[in-house]
């Protein structure tokens, strides 16, 4: 009776393995026969890789990831003709599905076995499958763009990286060189990080490529960004002083430099800096125009008014540097009025410095109306002209300015 007993649960254990195995078979066919049935194929691979006779095998986790790669295929085969619009996101999660499998089945195949040997066809059975991922534009390529371009950042990224680490899996034993392309795509990669708001990630990304002289500015760029949106003020400035290093032309990174410069009360510094850049792009009108502000808060009259003149010299239609005079001007004479009010008891003396205060005041406002000429768009000039015919009580002038403010308004 117990033999009896033992016969029967090993015929049920032969007949079990035999019925999983049979569904390994039975959704590769239904995977890759001429009109597929992939939620037949997938429904019978599920069994299979929940059986303990079949789970452990490379060759069902190998035609799992099948499943996923014959539709992919499939669907690509499908855009290629006239008119044909294909779901983008079944086709590219196939993709995904398919690969996961495939890693899995060589790590199962990797596994010796009884005699010590491990799986090597498998092995390259999914190194071919993952390869043709990886050089054909068409797979992970097409859809991280397609996610990009959908706005579905933080899905991009996952894509675009599952592509970039492709290269440098075991299995690949460094066959694929790391040229230009992946490169850009691991740039494409930090980018979508970085639009995620996956700051941590684009982080990651962005450093690992500051020395691969692929859009190295950008790079910089956007680690700066992401610096400042983790607010660490440490690492804004090491990494602005790299980028600037590296192309002393990048006016995105050079402004962040000065503003952090000036943040600290390092104007020197900041100055220091300029002065740098300056002489890296003489012809440069906005390195000029900080320089000039950075003279201009430091009081020196003189240094900030000469900067400004050498700008109009290079663009004598910038109404930035025009306003720039005038307001120097406007704040020398706002010092002489609130020192004669400060420092001052004798009322003759007081007017004295006040007249030679108005006096100053006046010499502003033919730099004033040179900014409203070359840029009439620009309202601030026109306010900052109306406040100085106020300041100087002059009623007519002011009455035809304040209209027409009203009327751009």
């Amino acid at each position: 009776m117990k033999k009896l007993i033992l016969s029967l649960v090993l015929v049920i254990s032969i007949t079990c393995a035999f019925a999983q195995k049979s569904n390994v078979s039975k959704a590769k066919n239904k995977a890759l026969m001429d009109d597929p049935d992939y939620a037949g194929a997938r429904e019978a691979i599920k069994l299979a890789l929940a059986d303990s006779t079949t789970k452990n095998l490379a060759e069902t986790w190998y035609v799992a990831g099948l499943i996923g790669n014959a539709e992919n295929a499939k669907l690509y085969e499908k855009s290629l003709m006239p008119g044909a619009n294909i779901d983008k996101d079944v086709k590219g999660k196939a993709i995904l599905e398919s690969y996961a499998y495939f890693l899995k089945a060589d790590s199962v195949g990797q596994i010796p076995d009884a005699k010590g040997k491990v799986n090597q066809k498998t092995r390259k059975d999914v190194k071919s499958k993952i390869k043709e991922y990886y050089n054909d534009g068409s797979n992970l390529i097409t859809y991280g763009s397609y996610l990009f371009d959908a706005k579905r950042y933080a899905e991009a990224t996952s894509v675009f990286e599952v592509y970039t680490e492709i290269p440098k899996l075991p299995l690949m034993n460094n066959e694929i060189k790391l040229d230009s392309n992946y490169t850009k795509i691991r740039f494409y990669a930090g980018v979508a990080a970085s639009s995620a708001e996956l700051h941590d990630k684009a982080i990651k990304i962005f450093e690992s490529l500051k020395d691969k002289k692929y859009e190295t500015s950008k790079v910089y760029q956007y680690l700066f960004g992401e610096y400042q949106a983790k607010k660490d003020t440490a690492k804004m400035f090491e990494v602005a002083k790299q980028g600037f290093e590296n192309d002393p032309k990048d006016a995105y990174l050079i402004g962040n430099l000065i503003n952090l410069f000036i943040a600290s009360n390092k104007v020197q510094e900041a100055l220091n800096y300029l002065n740098t850049a300056i002489a890296s792009d003489s012809k440069n009108t906005q390195y000029y125009l900080v320089q000039a502000k950075l003279y201009e808060d430091s009081k020196d009259f003189d240094a900030a008014r000469a900067t400004y003149d050498k700008v109009l010299t290079l663009d004598p239609k910038l109404g930035e540097a025009y306003s720039g005079i005038g307001r120097l001007y406007y704040n020398k004479a706002g010092k002489i009025w609130m020192d004669a009010d400060s420092n001052l008891k004798d009322d003759k003396l007081i007017k004295a410095e006040k007249d030679k205060a108005n006096a100053v005041f006046k010499e502003a406002i033919p730099f004033f109306k040179k900014a409203i000429e070359v840029a009439p768009a620009e309202i601030e000039y026109k306010r900052n002209l109306k406040t100085l015919y106020y300041r100087l009580g002059m009623t007519a002038e002011y009455d035809v300015l304040d209209k027409e403010i009203k009327a751009l308004k």
